[in-house]
């Protein structure tokens, strides 16, 4: 059996057996009125909260890889923005960690396992033909601090995030739990 079709078989117990209810929220509003965006790693998955004395349905969690945020308008703050304006959230976090797989990233390496895959370098030269820096766009982060120090700042100062949102900014390692403050949201 596939791993999907595995997933699938279990869904069915889930359901059947009412095994969501334990998960079940309120409503779709966070109950802390927060938002964290940070790192898609798997160590992350349930440590990013229950390490702050979140649960379920406390927060938004927006994700990706490294917790970085690369533009202004691209995806990751249009949920930070939807998350303020449309479900109730007052504060946001960043939470980046220690050990990131996005800290000092060989971008080369990333391009090789690409053309072991299929890739071709003639999809790499037309998308460099396109002014796509692969090794920029492909490069995470050389200093997780300052990575999260980088995005409350971009997030802080973007135009339409109000002036009146906490955004703060804080690193964990995922070993232990442990958080450590970046940025206080609440300091000027």
């Amino acid at each position: 059996m596939k791993l999907l079709e595995s997933m699938l078989e279990y869904n069915k117990y889930f359901v059947k057996f009412e095994k969501y209810k334990k998960y079940k929220t309120e409503d779709k509003y966070p109950a802390k009125k927060m938002v964290m965006f940070t790192c898609m790693d798997t160590r992350l998955v349930e440590l990013a909260t229950r390490s702050l004395n979140l649960s379920q349905g406390d927060v938004k969690v927006v994700k990706n890889a490294g917790a970085i945020l690369t533009h202004p308008f691209g995806s990751i703050m249009r949920s930070l923005i939807i998350a303020v304006y449309m479900l109730k959230a007052d504060e946001i976090i960043v939470m980046g960690h220690h050990d990131c797989g996005m800290q000092n990233i060989d971008t080369n390496l990333i391009l090789e396992k690409m053309k072991n895959r299929g890739v071709n370098e003639e999809t790499l030269d037309i998308l460099r033909y396109s002014g796509i820096d692969l090794n920029k766009w492909l490069h995470g982060f050389d200093d997780v601090k300052e990575s999260v120090s980088h995005d409350v700042n971009m997030i802080t100062n973007h135009p339409l995030i109000p002036k009146d949102v906490p955004v703060h900014g804080l690193v964990i390692n995922p070993e232990n739990g442990k958080v450590d403050l970046i940025v206080n949201g609440y300091k000027d």
